[in-house]
């Protein structure tokens, strides 16, 4: 009997271990377990840099972003331009 509960015991928590690391949680403790082993001098370099990479992605991102949204922005005034007024420009014949 008692090793019948021991194999299910172990059964069921295999997808659960698996469940639990495939998790946000699981992947934020490891990526903590593997920032632990870097040195302080030449890994926080590094990350400074990866850091000023990443803000300055960001930036041209939102840049792009910004240009999106005017461009959006004037059409849409034109369409409900168009929309208040149809009958204002009238097709030549």
């Amino acid at each position: 009997m008692w090793i019948l509960v021991v194999v299910l015991l172990v059964a069921l928590m295999i997808p659960i271990t698996a469940i639990l690391l495939d998790s946000p949680l699981g992947r934020s403790i490891a990526r903590r377990l593997e920032g632990q082993g870097d040195g302080a001098g030449a890994g926080s370099a590094a990350g400074v840099r990866k850091l000023e990479e990443r803000v300055e992605t960001l930036e041209s991102d939102l840049e792009d972003l910004n240009r999106s949204i005017a461009g959006m922005r004037e059409e849409l005034q034109f369409v409900q331009r168009l929309l208040e007024d149809p009958g204002k420009k009238k097709r030549p014949t």
